[in-house]
């Protein structure tokens, strides 16, 4: 594909999608993992150590009550003014947030202030993710060929890994170098702050991208809808709905086997902070396996088929789960998180493709948004909270038995929209 004369090269427009939601989501799963190991005693009245984390665990599900909601509101806005100024103002809203929580006085100082300003950030953050996200996605197949939309589409999810991996790894170089007494009083706040760097290399990256060719194509065939969310709602309820439950088996996998994991095998099984950190460090290597893996095989079959292959292999995970988790092994625990984020590859690589060709490009951020984050919210808002409630009340095998219930639903979204776009709209992409 060769670009236009003053339009940016394909590399930087992949770089810049991977880049922004790396740093998305390092702000993101920074709060994950700090929720799992710090927040609960800091921001928290003191009760019972379970209490506290689950009620840290709640704030963690607060983000995605908001991100829905910014789905709506940077829709709005990517749709009718454009994708770049949209994923601009989504970077800094969360990138703020994230540093402020770096800021914030703890309970002891403050009462209980300090919790709802702990609940309005992580508001923020979240507010700002569900613009990011879509958004990330359209400038990466908006821009794409038509036989290699699948593996442009997975460069924002690759970001998901790397965003991951810098995430865990900082706190993984805390733990070593710190005491636990200082990780608790001040070194938790270091990735928070740091957070400030990479949110300007973002915003260096995607300042001098242009509008997508898909975009620019709509506004010369038709005005912006008025309200893109009536027009998703009216036109496109069949892909809204099918698209949100398809996108819940990725949300459950990766914070069941990320921030569950990690609050539970440092608690109820007794792992090191620091090597169950570095397990996981692993293991979402295998994420990215999974994701480039899936991107290639979806635009050789199609992003559907690969979706649906993803869900039963994640049925399978779910069995797994409790043997595997409970083994007193932690080298089976990691094959285990590895096996996990490995499938989770083909449950939500393959998404970056196949949401946005359910919807034209003139509603196409505000349906692709909506669905992927209404999924977050039944797929993994809920996800640590409710894990945490099934292994203590039933054991693991409840809380695998939930993961494969979460695939089943999606398997059955999946299976109707056959084809995709084809069966509604045309996806009109750049050639």
């Amino acid at each position: 594909m060769s670009a236009p004369t003053g339009a940016p090269s394909s590399a930087r427009i992949l770089i810049a999608s991977l880049v922004g939601t790396a740093v998305e989501f390092y702000d993101f799963y920074i709060y994950a993992t700090a929720a799992s190991l710090v927040f609960g005693p800091l921001f928290f009245p003191a009760a019972s150590p379970s209490a506290q984390l689950m009620l840290s665990y709640g704030s963690f599900g607060i983000a995605f009550v908001a991100r829905p909601l910014g789905s709506i509101v940077f829709g709005h806005f990517g749709d009718r003014v454009g994708r770049k100024s949209t994923l601009v103002a989504s970077l800094l809203l969360m990138g703020g947030s994230t540093v402020l929580i770096g800021l914030l006085p703890t309970y002891d100082s403050i009462g209980w202030l300090a919790p709802l300003a702990l609940c309005v950030l992580r508001f923020g953050q979240g507010f700002g993710l569900g613009g990011e996200w879509g958004g990330a996605v359209l400038l990466a197949v908006e821009n794409a060929p038509p036989s290699h939309r699948a593996r442009y589409g997975m460069f924002p999810q690759i970001g998901a890994p790397v965003g991951f991996i810098a995430a865990n790894g900082l706190f993984l170089v805390l733990g070593a170098f710190l005491t636990p007494a200082q990780f608790h009083d001040w070194g938790w706040r270091l990735p928070f702050l740091g957070s400030a760097v990479l949110v300007l290399l973002g915003l260096w990256v995607r300042l001098k991208l242009t509008e997508t060719p898909a975009f620019a194509k709509a506004l010369e065939e038709a005005p912006p809808p008025s309200v893109p969310l009536a027009e998703v709602a009216r036109d496109y309820p069949r892909q809204t709905l099918g698209g949100t439950f398809a996108a819940i088996a990725c949300f459950a996998l990766f914070y069941l086997a990320t921030a569950f994991a990690l609050g539970y095998g440092t608690t109820a099984l007794g792992y090191s902070r620091t090597a169950f950190l570095g397990v996981q460090l692993g293991a979402i290597l295998f994420l990215g396996l999974g994701i480039v893996g899936a991107g290639w095989w979806a635009d050789l079959a199609s992003p559907r088929r690969v979706l649906m292959a993803g869900c039963v292999m994640t049925v399978g995970v779910g069995l797994a789960l409790a043997p595997m988790m409970a083994s007193g092994s932690l080298t089976i625990v990691g094959l285990f998180l590895s096996l996990a984020l490995l499938v989770m590859g083909f449950v939500y690589g393959p998404l970056g493709a196949w949401l946005p060709s359910l919807f034209p490009a003139r509603v196409r951020y505000t349906g692709t948004s909506m669905t992927f984050n209404l999924g977050g919210i039944l797929g993994g808002g809920i996800a640590p909270v409710l894990a945490q409630s099934l292994a203590q009340s039933g054991g693991l095998p409840y809380v695998g038995l939930y993961l494969a219930g979460a695939a089943v639903l999606s398997l059955a979204a999946l299976y109707p929209l056959r084809g995709g776009a084809a069966t509604s709209v045309v996806m009109d992409t750049a050639p």
